[in-house]
């Protein structure tokens, strides 16, 4: 059975800094449930007095001059390697005004900038999709780098942002701008059953991740993918009522916040989320 630990105050105000990667914010996406949250969670956040950052993919859908995206010069200029290629990182942000919040986007031309999100015209999974989650994954730690920000919590939100907690446990863990972060890990409907690349596990591979670390993507897919992302967590919210079993399975032994749709519904999951980053 899945547990939520009601111990509050387990860091009690030492949660002063709270990172929201997220796959989808509105108004940059049509409204989802994902979306929605990605809007409004790091909204009510702040305004409980917790300093936040959001950042999600730059998809190409997203019109920039609408949105009033620009470049962070400063931020921009790194290359991430994949597949022994060097993929430019280009930094953007806007500003949702009634907020009083700014969003990062991670961007990258040959990743981000087709029209469609995950799939084309036709529905079919992008073949590269395993390393857009990559790129983006090891794109926001390199930035929030940059920044000098250091989170207390990072809230994952969406399967492109699974591959995060492996990075920041295995290849970032030693970096004092991460050394006491903890991985939030949202689960939602949207975990893809197609296959990544045949050669997903080697195009991950990075600084202190061992191939042992990776044997659950022997079926590269996005269920083991999503189970990675647990096993790399320290805390699991349910993000929807239809969760895969064997993915909800992963979550025993941990702190684990259930899902309630009336909450997500009236807007109190705020104050759950909340008080849930002060027991992890």
């Amino acid at each position: 059975m899945l547990r939520f630990c009601l111990n509050f105050n387990c860091m009690g105000d030492s949660v002063k800094r709270v990172l929201f990667v997220n796959s989808e914010i509105f108004p940059y996406l049509s409204e989802s449930g994902i979306s929605l949250i990605g809007r409004y969670l790091p909204q009510g956040i702040q305004e409980r007095k917790r300093e936040i950052r959001s950042f999600m993919p730059r998809f190409g859908c997203i019109n920039e001059r609408k949105n009033q995206l620009h470049e962070v010069i400063r931020l921009s200029g790194m290359n991430i390697i994949i597949n022994d290629v060097d993929r430019p990182l280009v930094i953007k942000v806007a500003s949702i005004s009634a907020a009083r919040m700014q969003v990062y986007f991670i961007d990258n031309e040959d990743y981000f900038h087709r029209k469609q999100v995950y799939r084309d015209e036709e529905g079919n999974f992008f073949a590269d999709n395993g390393e857009r989650a990559i790129f983006f994954a090891r794109g926001v730690l390199e930035t929030v780098k940059k920044l000098r920000w250091a989170p207390d919590i990072i809230h994952c939100h969406g399967w492109i942002s699974h591959l995060l907690p492996l990075y920041l446990k295995k290849s970032y863990r030693e970096d004092p701008i991460f050394s006491d972060s903890k991985v939030v890990l949202s689960l939602y409907d949207d975990i893809p059953a197609e296959r990544f690349a045949d050669n997903f596990k080697e195009q991950i591979m990075f600084n202190g991740i061992r191939e042992d670390d990776l044997d659950i993507l022997s079926v590269p897919d996005g269920i083991n993918l999503a189970k990675l992302a647990v096993r790399f967590s320290d805390g699991v919210i349910m993000g929807a009522g239809d969760i895969p079993a064997e993915v909800a399975a992963e979550c025993t032994g941990m702190p684990v916040l259930g899902y309630d749709g009336a909450a997500i519904g009236n807007g109190s999951y705020i104050d759950d989320y909340n008080n849930f980053y002060s027991q992890i």
